[in-house]
């Protein structure tokens, strides 16, 4: 599949990527290699300009617009910049994703406090965002994208702005995940983290994706 903004000038090109369930996957690459374009395909907030994308089984390009949100919550999406609603507590953002769903109170209110002790934030669910330090709203950030047990969880950077402890912290949080059966793609910079945790790691350059460094 391949992508462009403007014609002509494709920031993706060509690309041939197989996820396994249960996979767990880095896409590295230098600043506008293209990272966050291909996780938006991915999130199916992005249609490819040329090419296929099957997700789940089913080919997206051919779906309609109003046959995606079925999809879509099937994929969590973890932003490096948190996108959490200041407004809104600890609660309320983690909760969102099932309220928007439909779920009872008393239901959305026993999940998030579930996971939000799972992540160590038990004692924050009256909080509101502002109040949190960085590794605290990624970890919000986290629950959120995780509460309504997507099959896919896509992660752009997610540990960007943290220092190296908070990042490994986060990795074992991703790891915990992944090993109940989620299938992750984690877009980072970080070579140290792809060090540490030998998951398979493909390399976004010139638009295309590539196994090793070039």
């Amino acid at each position: 599949m391949s992508l462009e903004y403007l014609a002509g000038k494709p920031v993706l090109r060509h690309l041939n990527l197989h996820l396994e369930p249960g996979s767990f996957t880095f896409i590295a690459g230098a600043s506008g290699a293209g990272k966050s374009s291909l996780l938006s395909l991915l999130s199916l907030s992005l249609k490819p300009t040329a090419g296929t994308l099957q997700l789940f089984g089913q080919d997206v390009t051919e779906l309609t617009r109003e046959a995606l949100p079925v999809l879509r919550r099937k994929i969590g999406t973890v932003f490096q910049d948190y996108q959490l609603l200041n407004h809104l507590t600890v609660a309320e953002n983690v909760g969102l994703p099932l309220k928007i769903l439909g779920e009872s109170p008393d239901m959305i209110d026993e999940k998030v406090h579930e996971l939000l002790a799972w992540i160590g934030l038990d004692g924050f669910a009256d909080v509101r965002p502002p109040l949190l330090s960085g590794g605290q709203k990624q970890r919000v950030a986290i629950a959120r994208a995780v509460i309504n047990k997507p099959l896919l969880i896509l992660a752009d950077e997610p540990t960007g702005n943290l220092d190296h402890e908070l990042s490994m912290k986060l990795m074992h949080l991703f790891r915990s995940l992944n090993r109940v059966g989620t299938t992750i793609v984690f877009a980072t910079h970080d070579e140290s983290l792809m060090e540490a945790f030998q998951y398979p790691s493909l390399y976004l350059r010139d638009g295309q994706l590539f196994r090793t460094r070039r």
